[in-house]
């Protein structure tokens, strides 16, 4: 899995590479700022796209002794490094535009440059929908986010070919500069948003959707024994997890029957999400009587309580370090 996240990447910095080649040429030709605004960020994307190949690189990298849950917290430096990069070509793109408010340069050779930002975005549209695509599908952060910027991208690219086409038309200059610091602001949020992705990551902050989909793969194949799961914690490196809990059962179970139920919750949660591995840490409690009136056990030996109905697992009842009810 990781070889291919790894020539996708690839063939994504390849692409990166023509295109802002063909943005500066563009640039040339036009000397307007926006189109210069537009490849500076597709510097970012070349820069970037470099970084992330060498994430999952490393990412793929076996556990050793000094890295026993792995390499796949890199995937979270990599969106983190491309963030940082985004937001000061944003700062970047505001300076220069500033630049020309305050002295406008002579705008010429439109159509060429309309031409070639027309091609570089329908080329980065693709790109952009197949990394997000294949991301997705591979639980790859990394693919992920560079599919969400060379996206910004093309949202930028669009809007600059309408100020591109206003400008041919009517001669306002002035729409250049202006197009710039809206493309500019656009920039400082995406790179805000990658940071913000890179540090709720590395602070292992609840992945509450991961937690979501697990709670439904065991509310739906509950075994009767699997009383309650309370504290419940999700940490992701990179395309796999690793989860602790505290798993409630029949205290009178044997040492081996215990560790088959553990067994099969582990193999269940990992049928269930197939890219990636989840990993898991259960810690087991026994019952107490209290537990009698929501566990499924109906053949429990020693049940002291009356049974008065099943409770569902959801974020609310799994996160608190404590029994149900």
């Amino acid at each position: 899995m990781l070889r291919r996240e790894f020539r996708i990447i690839l063939l994504s910095l390849l692409v990166s590479v023509i295109l802002t080649a063909a943005k500066f040429t563009a640039y040339f030709l036009t000397h307007s700022v926006a189109i210069l605004s537009d490849a500076l960020e597709s510097i970012i994307n070349v820069v970037a796209g470099a970084f992330a190949s060498y994430s999952i690189y490393l990412a793929g990298k076996p556990r050793d002794e000094n890295h026993p849950y792995g390499h796949g917290k890199i995937e979270f430096f990599s969106i983190g490094f491309e963030g940082a990069m985004i937001f000061i070509a944003g700062c970047l793109i505001l300076f220069k535009a500033v630049q020309y408010f305050l002295g406008a340069a002579v705008l010429h050779g439109l159509s060429h440059g309309i031409w070639l930002i027309s091609a570089a975005a329908l080329a980065n549209l693709l790109l952009g929908q197949y990394l997000v695509r294949t991301g997705r599908k591979l639980s790859s952060i990394t693919l992920s986010g560079n599919g969400q910027h060379i996206m910004t991208d093309v949202y930028s690219s669009v809007g600059l070919i309408a100020a591109l086409a206003v400008i041919s038309f009517t001669g306002w200059t002035w729409v250049d500069p202006a197009v710039s610091v809206i493309m500019g602001l656009m920039i400082l949020r995406k790179g805000y948003q990658l940071l913000r992705r890179s540090i709720s990551g590395l602070m292992d902050e609840t992945d509450i959707k991961m937690i979501d989909r697990v709670t439904g793969i065991l509310n739906a194949n509950r075994r009767a024994a699997w009383i309650d799961v309370h504290n419940m914690r999700v940490q992701q490196y990179g395309n796999n997890y690793h989860i602790d809990c505290h798993l409630t059962l029949p205290y009178y179970l044997q040492l081996s029957q215990a560790h088959e139920e553990l067994k099969a919750m582990e193999t269940l949660v990992n049928s269930e999400i197939p890219a990636g591995e989840v990993e898991f840490f259960i810690h087991t409690d026994p019952c107490l009587p209290i537990c009698c009136h929501y566990c499924q056990l109906m053949e429990c030996p020693v049940r002291s309580e009356a049974f008065t109905g099943k409770i569902t697992w959801t974020r609310e009842n799994v996160l608190p370090n404590r029994k149900h009810g």
